[in-house]
């Protein structure tokens, strides 16, 4: 099954190759060829100490990683750490939050040829996958060559893991490689047991998102944003439009009501700009403020677009209603601690499913579930009573320090294999 999945890849890989490189800026893709390829830079080799290798797909994992990095790297600084990603933003992100001397990389295609010659020259001591990315290749060629793969901070939703029971006869398999599963919740750690991991290799640690990196600087633009604000963060495809339709719903009862809006990809600033054009209403792009928000006209707008990369979890602090993106016309949400963090009341969409613990703030009125037409009513419930606003807000954050903490224990579970591999 692993020859036939390589071939699989294979065809993938030929039809795709082409349009993942030119997608690429043209200053990354001679880096994206080389890592995709396993041909690592030269110091990344460390002959006297082999390093920990820690795979973060996209921004998201990045982001929920960086803690974990930090207290890794204060407990063993003579270890050299890697961190993959796959997506040009998380290695953006990643160059602007992981600790000093992290080597960044793109996670080399997964074929064994290619694999084999990394993990020869690279000779990880541990592979840590962040979440629950199942790479047979790289698990399989780990494996062979004694090197502990982990699952840190895992979650597997009850949609994939459908899927993946289809195919257990080779799933089960490739998790097997695994020497332990460390997962967000009980029902993660359920589903992966139910794919086949064994019982015994499974562990339930917490969710590395409570325990995220939040940065203290506030970027000073956002000092010359007036009156009261509505973020809409991490938004796509389809939703700007509701959420403007709401704001303007609101904009005429309460003067001076700002939104930013943040579209979660990059690549969709010029269509989110598009729609925001053709509402009529004013609007400034945060790429026009300047570096430090000292051009006129910060405070003379409706609607901001921020089209930056690495700021909305600081632009959350100046909300007084935060909205998740991808919950209203996506589906999965996104993550709503970085609000709650700040103390922010939350909406939501129907679609919060990649973040089950959200029950909890639904239930504890900390966030409000609503549908697309009744996001005007709830936005403007909330602006009339800012006492409820702002208890909301205090339970987001009483609910987001209760649950921190993962990232500590998955620190005490990491030395124990690094001492295991330092004997």
């Amino acid at each position: 099954m692993f020859l036939l999945y390589s071939v699989l890849y294979s065809i993938a890989l030929l039809i795709l190759f082409v349009p993942q490189y030119l997608k690429r800026p043209a200053e990354t893709r001679k880096k994206w060829l080389r890592d995709k390829l396993g041909f690592l830079d030269s110091s990344l080799l460390t002959p006297h100490a082999s390093p920990i290798w820690i795979h973060a797909v996209s921004v998201g994992e990045v982001n929920a990683a960086i803690p974990f990095l930090r207290k890794l790297k204060a407990a063993y600084p003579d270890i050299p750490i890697i961190l993959s990603t796959i997506t040009d933003t998380g290695q953006k992100v990643a160059r602007q939050k992981a600790p000093e001397d992290t080597r960044l990389v793109y996670l080399p295609f997964d074929l064994r040829i290619i694999l084999k010659r990394c993990f020869e020259k690279v000779r990880p001591r541990l592979f840590i996958v962040m979440e629950t990315e199942l790479w047979p290749n790289i698990f399989s060629v780990a494996a062979e060559r004694s090197i502990p793969v982990i699952v840190l901070n895992g979650r597997i939703s009850d949609k994939s893991s459908r899927g993946y029971r289809k195919a257990s006869f080779f799933m089960k398999k490739v998790i097997d490689r695994v020497a332990l599963f460390c997962m967000q919740s009980p029902a993660d750690a359920d589903r992966i047991i139910s794919i086949g991991a064994e019982a015994g290799k499974v562990m339930v640690l917490g969710n590395f998102k409570f325990d995220m990196d939040i940065s203290q600087r506030i970027p000073s633009w956002t000092r010359e944003v007036r009156g009261q604000v509505i973020v809409a963060g991490s938004t796509h495809a389809g939703e700007e439009q509701i959420i403007i339709d709401a704001y303007r719903e609101n904009v005429y009862l309460f003067p001076g009501l700002k939104l930013i809006i943040a579209p979660r990809h990059p690549e969709r600033f010029a269509e989110a700009e598009d729609v925001i054009r053709r509402s009529d209403m004013r609007y400034v792009k945060r790429s026009e403020l300047g570096a430090e928000g000292e051009e006129p006209g910060a405070e003379k707008f409706n609607i901001l677009l921020l089209d930056s990369v690495g700021e909305l979890t600081a632009v959350y602090s100046i909300a007084d209603i935060a909205i998740m993106g991808k919950s209203i016309e996506g589906r999965g949400g996104q993550n709503p601690l970085e609000p709650a963090y700040w103390g922010k009341p939350i909406i939501c969409g129907q679609h919060m499913e990649n973040f089950p613990f959200i029950r909890d703030f639904y239930d504890a009125g900390a966030a409000f579930q609503v549908t697309s037409t009744g996001l005007a009513k709830k936005i403007k419930e909330l602006l009339l009573q800012p006492e409820k606003a702002k208890a909301a807000g205090e339970k987001a954050r009483v609910l987001y320090l209760k649950n921190s903490g993962a990232v500590d224990r998955a620190v005490k579970i990491v030395e124990k294999f690094v001492q295991s591999s330092s004997r």
